[in-house]
Parts: C-alpha cells; sequence; structure tokens
C-alpha cells in the first residue's frame, strides 16, 4: 500500500543527508519506462515476500565463511560455530557456516522460474586455525550445495583482484616447499533451474531485442577469466558498517544483470549489503528485491541511491563512447559493417543488435516504505543519435543490413573507472 508520509520522510532524510531530490510522480503524468525496487530487512532463509517461480534472475555475493570478518555474524546464527573455532576445529566450523547459507540456496531455488539463472559470486579462503594453515574451498562447497538441490551448473567465471601488496606472499617465502601460492581471484558460480526460457510471444521477442549488448563487449563478458576489474573501495560513512561490508565491484553485478536477463526482469540479491546488486539492476532497466539482516545498511543504501541516477548514465554513456571507439577503429583497418542500429544510427557487428537500446535514468523516486521506482527516458541520448553525428556511406541494401561507414570524434569518455570496474 503507498503511503505518502513514508514517502515525505524518505525524501527529507535524503535531501538533508545526500542533497538528493525525492520527487513523487503520479499516474496522470507522461508514461515512461519504469522499475520497481523493494529493499526488505529479514533473514534471507525465508524470503516469504517473493512468489514461487516469478524470478528471473539471482545475482549475489554471500558472507565467506572462514573470512574472520565474518566469524560474529555467523555465530550468531549459530553458537556451535564459535566453539568449533575456539575449539580450533577448522573443518566444523567451515560446515557449520555452510549449513547456515543453504537455506537461503534452498529459497532461491523455490523463487526462480523455470529457466532463470542464479550467479553466485564466492571468495575461497585462507586461514590458520590453531597450527594448521589451508584453503577453506568456498565455491566447492556452494556448487555440490546447488547440485543437491537440483540446479544445473554453467560454465563459471574468475574475475582477478588485482593487487600490489608486498605481503600477498604467503609462506616460507624463497625455501621450499612450504611457501603458499597467492589467492587473488573469486568464483562467480552459474546455476540455471531447469531447461532454457523460450521467448515466444512478439513482446517478449521484441524486450529481449532490446535487452542486446555490443558484439565486443559479448566477447568480453563471456570470457572464462575476468582481468579487468578491481575490488571496490568502500566509502561508508559509518565505521561499523564498513567493518561488515565487502561489496564486490558494480562492474560484477552490471555485466551479469546485462548478460543473463531482458529489461524489466526481476533480480533478487538475498544478501543485498550496501545495495551494490540494486543500483547496477536500476542502471540496466531490471527490477529488483534485496533482503538484508542487518538493518544499518539502510543509510549506505541510500547513500548510494542518490548517486544512482548519475552514475548509471555516466555507465550508459561509457558503453556507447567505447562502442564509438570501436567502430571508428574497425573502420579505420577497412571493415565495412553490414547493419546500422535503429535507435542510434551507429554500425553493429550484427542483426542481433541493431534494436539494442539503453534506457537514461532521469529520477529514483520513493514509492513506499524501503519502495523506490526508476523513471527512464524512451529517446535514445542525444549525442549518440544519427541526426548528430555525421553522415553514413553506405552501400544500398534493405533496410535491416546495409553496409556503413562512419567517422566519430577521436576525443570522448572510453570506460570510466567508475564504482571499481
Amino acid at each position: 500500500m503507498f503511503h505518502l508520509a513514508h514517502v515525505q520522510r524518505e525524501k527529507s532524510y535524503l535531501t538533508r543527508h545526500y542533497g538528493m531530490s525525492m520527487k513523487v510522480t503520479f499516474k496522470h503524468q507522461e508514461m515512461k519506462m519504469q522499475t520497481s525496487h523493494k529493499v526488505i530487512f529479514e533473514n534471507s532463509h525465508h524470503m516469504h515476500a517473493v512468489s514461487d517461480s516469478s524470478v528471473d534472475l539471482i545475482v549475489t555475493s554471500p558472507p565467506y565463511p572462514m573470512i574472520q570478518m565474518w566469524d560474529a555474524l555467523f555465530a550468531s546464527l549459530d553458537p556451535s560455530i564459535k566453539k568449533a573455532l575456539d575449539t580450533e576445529n577448522g573443518m566444523l566450523a567451515f560446515e557449520l557456516m555452510h549449513r547456515q547459507l543453504f537455506p537461503v540456496w534452498r529459497e532461491m531455488f523455490r523463487i526462480l522460474r523455470p529457466g532463470g539463472i542464479a550467479c553466485v559470486n564466492i571468495g575461497d579462503a585462507t586461514r590458520t586455525v590453531g597450527d594448521s594453515f589451508m584453503l577453506y574451498p568456498n565455491a566447492a562447497m556452494i556448487l555440490t550445495n546447488m547440485l543437491d538441490l537440483g540446479f544445473s551448473c554453467l560454465p563459471r567465471i574468475l574475475w582477478r583482484k588485482q593487487t600490489n601488496a608486498p605481503n600477498k606472499f604467503m609462506g616460507s617465502g624463497m625455501l621450499p616447499p612450504y611457501a603458499y601460492v597467492t589467492l587473488e581471484h573469486e568464483h562467480i558460480i552459474i546455476f540455471r533451474k531447469g531447461f532454457r526460457r523460450e521467448f515466444t510471444r512478439a513482446d517478449e521477442k521484441e524486450t529481449r531485442r532490446e535487452s542486446a549488448y555490443f558484439w565486443e563487449e559479448r566477447n568480453v563478458w563471456f570470457s572464462d577469466i575476468w582481468m579487468d576489474l578491481k575490488g571496490t573501495t568502500q566509502r561508508l560513512k559509518d565505521d561499523s558498517v564498513r567493518g561488515r561490508s565487502a561489496a564486490f565491484p558494480f562492474e560484477v553485478p552490471f555485466r551479469l544483470i546485462n548478460m543473463f536477463s531482458v529489461k524489466g526482469a526481476t533480480v533478487v540479491d538475498p544478501f543485498l549489503g550496501t545495495g551494490t546488486t540494486m543500483m547496477a539492476a536500476m542502471a540496466a532497466g531490471r527490477n529488483s528485491i534485496g533482503f538484508e539482516l542487518e538493518a544499518d545498511f539502510n543509510d549506505a543504501l541510500l547513500e548510494a541511491m542518490a548517486a544512482a541516477v548519475q552514475t548509471s548514465n555516466a555507465r550508459i554513456d561509457d558503453r556507447l563512447a567505447a562502442h564509438q571507439v570501436f567502430v571508428r577503429e574497425r573502420t579505420d583497418s577497412g571493415y565495412e559493417f553490414k547493419y546500422t542500429s535503429r535507435p542510434y544510427g551507429f554500425p553493429v557487428m550484427t542483426r542481433q543488435e541493431i534494436a539494442l537500446f539503453f534506457n537514461p535514468l532521469l529520477q529514483i523516486s520513493a514509492s513506499g516504505d524501503n519502495m523506490y521506482r526508476v523513471d527512464y527516458s524512451n529517446e535514445p541520448q542525444q549525442v549518440y543519435h544519427h541526426d548528430n553525428l555525421p553522415p553514413v556511406k553506405s552501400q544500398s541494401r534493405s533496410n535491416r543490413s546495409h553496409s556503413a561507414k562512419r567517422k566519430f570524434p577521436a576525443k570522448g569518455p572510453i570506460q570510466r573507472k567508475l564504482f571499481g570496474g
């Protein structure tokens, strides 16, 4: 139910603390593309607010078992975990921590629609318990548990957390045999519930075409190793919250959401934290629901939301600008493009890209208690529209398939470092 008092309270809070204007719009105003977003401060062991088989995509990064910063959280859910650590029984603590994650995986299977995708970002842990140093294989444990629930496992992604820290090498230094290999990557384990989803209706097919990504993005995003990301820097005002958060880079959920869902889909994050997945869903034109156990994260969520319009549109601009550079370089090498984007008028590599369109964000509005709505423009960004670009030199072909050469400005924003991505 819509409560104006909740909206005014959120508006006042955001304006006072973050300078964000929360404009409330109503149905009689001009309709634009909209998405809805809801934060639920509850344990995701039971996601009662989400119906069976209603979610298109899950993107999440849970607390990592056997990483010390999360010991207290796991112990608060099961006191026997603290006892296991105190008695230096590392493997028992490891197993008990994963038992606390298992109910979430079970709920994920329930809420995903047939053909839905789940992406779990997780890192393994290295730790000395007592006198024993070992790696605790979090990715392998989650994979086993998800397969037991009935998920199908798809090819996974490893992304490298680049570091130049001098203390990253562990063990006996230059003396064999007890130096240890560095641990500088995380896993994105990808699962599907049931068989592939079929897009049968005309409107579903059109939405899928509009949700396409560039050919050159596909070549990077669907590679099994990502080397171009860095861990995100926490910019939180509350030190106690910073100590309990380890947000992944914005680029991780942003890519996954664009890769495995279409516009208007519903994305769920059972471990929302500071809201990175929700911000990425907003940027990609998807709906989202996030569960978070600790209400202390609310201020960090509002802080991220205050900047979401600007940062989302900057990421969209970067995609379009990077494509301009790609087209210019490809054209300069003698390549003749056969297809042209309908919304933008610039060349694209394949027929599947001709309808893709990135909706710019207009505003974020509070629509209830911990509920938000995003309004989008249905017009292409003018700077990239064909009317504002040099004319195309093309051969005569069909409306959808023709050769095109176009020269683009040499300068422009190319892949800004946004949220560590």
